[in-house]
This record gives structure tokens, C-alpha cells and sequence, in this order.
């Protein structure tokens, strides 16, 4: 089990924090502004589209993906939205088994769907800017008469192969850290897989920015005047609400980080938009705090996680005899739903004030499927004795929620995983 006393030392928090997590949090807000600021410099504001294109499709990895799945959110039916994930790896180039440290990434390969063509728009997006095959699906792009855009650090092999398939350039944001160091006192990308490096966890940021800015001139969403740059200002809020000398009964993130300790997360969502954002608090999970855990967005979730709650993970599953001693051994693991939603316009509880440890009664006016959905999670976490906590957003821009559930979730990831190496 973590022990709860290291979240609230943030001397411990930081010393475990190689690669500047919490730091790349922080700096979201500013990712932000210098993003739509560059945008507008690289030709966007400028751009006089001739329409909506008939899809989008946002092709990269890691958080790259995620942009392109809150997207999808974002875009509703406005217009369809797909992500192109790596489907597959060749070797190495000659040139690139001379570097130091080869990343894995270099060589994944894309490939472009056989119905993309000159009606559609296409997002490539890197951190790195090395990936090849991300050169290659820029070519096999142009060549098949797709609209493209590349979101690349400025200089990168793949911002160089833009300008010549004739995309727009989209910079993408470095984050400002100090150099990292690994436990040897090494500069580079800290402990861990040299060729699997963690990502930087504000990277999501700085591509969903250009994206959206993006999306907002091609009219694929159509958020409220200001949205975006009023969503920086939120961020910067959320970075001093969840800092690292915040006592954990002030700083939900904290909370919400030793909630998980010892547990099997289900990290459910009601909606598509929230839905986007348990599927990338997933991920960080794993990749920030080394946690497993499963999204999913209801009712489906019901159905295709029920057998956990019958088998040994429940809270009231246990086979064994009732007078065994238990002194000595470690404290099992349960599972533990965490229910994230967008109720706009309405005082959400979250945290604490949201726990169901009895039964559930469905509010009057909710009594839409959704509503149905939820009410059935808490009978059935109340039922196998499993807590269920919600977190929810009430901010009636979807893009401020989206901000403030996102805030949450990844500053709980990061301070998970700091508190477990600290241990």
C-alpha cells in the first residue's frame, strides 16, 4: 500500500520527479498560448478553407492519439474524426543505428485507409519529429490529393518533409525543463527503457492546441469566442490548485492518487467527452504511475466489466475461511470505480461528497438513458460492497471541462507514480 504521509512531502515528490512531470503539468497553460500564438505565425491565420472536409484523421502515438480522440468529442457529428495508430515496425535504418539511443519509435510505420482522399483532411502529429513512417504517410498523403497538416518541432525531419508535400506547419511546443538526469546522475530521459521513453505527460496540450485552433477555422468545432485561450488561463489554475505543497485534503489530484493506492481501477465515464478522457487517464496510469487499469464508457462498461465484481477483486469476495489469521499477509487488492462526467450548468460533487456506500437513489430529473446507466454503476458497486467515487465537471464550454477533467486525472496520475518511487 503507498504511504499516504509522502504526498504531503513535497521535498520527496520532487527528488523522485527525474524527468519533470509535475513541471510539464504546470507549464500547460503557457504550451498553449505560445501554440495558438506560433499557429497563427506558421499561415493559419491566414488559412480561407473552401469548406468542412467530409473527416479528419489525426495519425501519431501516444498522446498524439489522445488529441485526436478528444477531438472526436469535441466534433461530435459534425464531422468524422479517426485516429491512425502505428500499424506496424520495420528495421531500423542504417543512419539511425548510429544514434546513441535509438528510440522504438523510428521505425513504426503508418498506412493511410484505402477511402482517404482529396476530400479529407489529414493531421500529423510528433513530438519528435523522427518517426519515418510518419514521412512516408506524409508522401502517400500528398500523393493521393489529402489535405494535410504536420504538428512537428520546428527543425525535425518531419517538419523539414511539410514544406516539401506542400502541409501546413503546425509547430509543435518543446516543454521548458531543466535537463533530466537518471539515476547514475546521466542527462537523458531518466530511469527506465532507453528506447521506450515515458512521454512528456503536457504534450497532449501542446498538440490539442494547434488541432483545435485548426479544427476552428475548418469548422469541425465550433466552440465559444475565447475558448481556447480562456482554457489556458484554467490550466494555469489547475496547476496551482493541484502544486506539490498542496496538502492532500486540499488538492483533489492528491486525493485522488491515494484513493487508487492498492486497487484495481475501472475508470468508467458517461459521454463521449468524458469517455476520451478515461481512456487517457488509463494510459497515464500505466505509463506515469505503472498501474493497470480499465476505461470504459457506459452502459457498455456494465456489461463488459460485470465478472470483476463477482470474482475475487470484489469487496465482498473472499472464499476463504473467516478465522484464518491475516496479520502477516498483504492487503489484497480491490477494485475501485472511478466514475468521470460532464453535468453542465449543475454544482457536480466530486471526490468524498460523490462515494456511493449504500443504495443508490436516481435523482428525479434524471431519468435519461444515461441517468439509467448511472444509477445501475452505483447498484452495482453498492451491491459487491466496491467504492465507487465520481468526478465530475460542470462548466457548461465542453472545452473548460475537458481542461478540468483532464488537470485532475493527470496530475493524479504523476503524483501516484512520484509517491510510489519515493516510497
Amino acid at each position: 500500500m503507498l504511504d499516504d504521509t509522502l504526498l504531503d512531502d513535497p521535498a520527496a515528490l520532487q527528488g523522485a520527479d527525474h524527468d519533470h512531470a509535475l513541471l510539464a503539468l504546470a507549464g500547460a497553460g503557457a504550451r498553449v498560448r505560445t501554440a495558438l500564438r506560433l499557429a497563427d505565425a506558421s499561415g493559419l491565420a491566414g488559412l480561407r478553407p473552401e469548406g468542412r472536409p467530409r473527416g479528419v484523421l489525426v495519425a501519431g502515438h501516444g498522446s498524439a492519439l489522445a488529441a485526436g480522440e478528444l477531438l472526436a468529442a469535441l466534433a461530435g457529428t459534425a464531422c468524422l474524426v479517426t485516429t491512425l495508430p502505428p500499424t506496424d515496425v520495420v528495421p531500423l535504418a542504417r543512419e539511425d543505428r548510429r544514434l546513441r539511443t535509438p528510440v522504438f519509435s523510428t521505425g513504426l510505420t503508418w498506412q493511410l485507409p484505402g477511402w482517404a482522399g482529396p476530400l479529407d483532411l489529414l493531421v500529423i502529429a510528433s513530438a519528435d519529429g523522427g518517426e519515418r513512417g510518419l514521412i512516408a504517410l506524409a508522401e502517400q498523403a500528398y500523393a493521393r490529393g489529402c489535405a494535410l497538416a504536420v504538428i512537428a518541432p520546428t527543425g525535425s525531419d518531419l517538419a523539414d518533409a511539410a514544406l516539401q508535400v506542400r502541409a501546413l506547419p503546425l509547430p509543435f511546443v518543446q516543454p521548458s525543463l531543466p535537463d533530466r538526469e537518471d539515476d547514475r546522475g546521466v542527462v537523458g530521459r531518466g530511469p527506465g527503457e532507453p528506447d521506450l521513453p515515458a512521454e512528456d505527460p503536457g504534450a497532449l496540450w501542446a498538440f490539442l492546441a494547434p488541432l483545435l485552433a485548426l479544427t476552428e477555422k475548418t469548422g469541425i468545432t465550433q466552440l465559444p469566442a475565447g475558448s481556447l485561450s480562456a482554457t489556458a488561463d484554467w490550466l494555469d489554475e489547475s496547476a496551482v490548485r493541484y502544486r506539490p505543497d498542496a496538502a492532500a485534503y486540499t488538492n483533489p489530484a492528491k486525493s485522488l492518487a491515494a484513493r487508487l493506492s492498492g486497487t484495481v481501477p475501472l475508470v468508467w465515464a458517461e459521454g463521449p467527452l468524458a469517455g476520451a478522457v478515461a481512456g487517457r487517464f488509463a494510459a497515464q496510469l500505466a505509463d506515469r504511475a505503472g498501474r493497470p487499469a480499465l476505461a470504459g464508457l457506459l452502459p457498455q462498461a456494465l456489461l463488459a466489466h460485470r465478472g470483476m465484481f463477482v470474482g475475487q477483486l470484489g469487496g465482498g469476495a473472499d472464499p476463504d475461511d473467516f478465522f484464518r489469521d491475516r496479520i502477516d499477509e498483504p492487503d489484497p487488492l480491490l477494485l475501485q470505480v472511478l466514475l468521470l462526467r460532464h453535468l453542465p450548468g449543475r454544482e457536480a460533487a466530486t471526490g468524498d461528497e460523490a462515494q456511493s456506500g449504500g443504495p443508490y437513489e436516481q435523482p428525479a430529473d434524471d431519468d435519461t438513458p444515461r441517468g439509467v446507466a448511472v444509477a445501475r454503476a452505483h447498484r452495482l458497486a453498492a451491491a459487491h460492497e466496491v467504492r465507487l467515487t465520481e468526478y465530475a465537471s460542470g462548466r457548461t464550454d465542453v472545452l473548460h471541462a475537458l481542461a478540468d477533467l483532464v488537470a485532475l486525472t493527470d496530475f493524479a496520475a504523476v503524483y501516484l507514480g512520484l509517491a510510489a518511487a519515493a516510497g
